[in-house]
């Protein structure tokens, strides 16, 4: 695994462009959570991975210590490591009654049937690569090729909290109401987002997650 680029990001961060090529390359959560794992000496802040980007943050002075400590990890998630430093993340199973609008046109879509969308949903351990768009809402990636469709062209006005949908190579769990254009293939009543808890919500970055289909 190997950045395009570490670029600095004001006195005390800088920004990592991870290359997300093919086959057993490790993405950006790996990074992130590798550089939690190996920050011995404290000097990390906020560690924030987004589709192909990692930002650090750490301690003032420490910026050649910390981009140092970034190539070292790097180094070490190439080839068979890929994907090791969230093997051991924390697995999240979701109940889902997939009874959601779009499960038909899914189906149309794929060329599979209704059951075989749900199964195909299910099979996989996903991955939380990163938390974006709202507070709680987790891009989770390994998404069955299959269902790797578009967005919907016209986004809807209000998806319920709860709504488990698909977009490009992601599923995800939406953790409040909100406008929204992923093709929705179910619900869960589980809770995915709660200021009153600590932390807010289960779906870190590095966190396994299964679905589980129910009624």
């Amino acid at each position: 695994m190997s950045p395009a680029r570490i670029l600095p990001c004001g006195p005390t961060a800088l920004l990592v462009e991870v290359d997300r090529g093919g086959g057993q390359r490790a993405t950006p959560a790996d990074l992130a959570v590798a550089l939690h794992e190996r920050d011995g000496a404290g000097l990390l802040g906020d560690v924030v991975p987004a589709a192909r980007t990692v930002l650090v943050t750490f301690a003032p002075g420490a910026g050649g210590v910390v981009r140092r400590l970034i190539g070292e990890t790097l180094a070490g998630l190439d080839g068979d490591g890929a994907g090791a430093a969230r093997a051991a993340g924390a697995l999240v199973t979701i109940p889902v009654r997939y009874d959601g609008p779009d499960l038909a046109e899914v189906a149309r879509r794929s060329g599979l049937t209704a059951a075989e969308v749900v199964s195909r949903h299910c099979a996989p351990t996903y991955v939380a690569e990163f938390i974006g768009f709202a507070p709680g809402f987790a891009y989770l990636g390994g998404l069955d090729p299959a269902l790797r469709l578009p967005r919907l062209e016209s986004p809807r006005t209000r998806v319920p909290a709860g709504a488990v949908g698909i977009a490009g190579d992601y599923t995800a769990v939406y953790p409040r109401p909100s406008p929204g254009g992923w093709l929705l293939l179910g619900t869960t009543t589980m809770t995915l987002f709660d200021l009153a808890e600590d932390p807010p919500t289960p779906l870190r970055a590095g966190a396994r997650v299964r679905f589980e289909a129910i009624g």
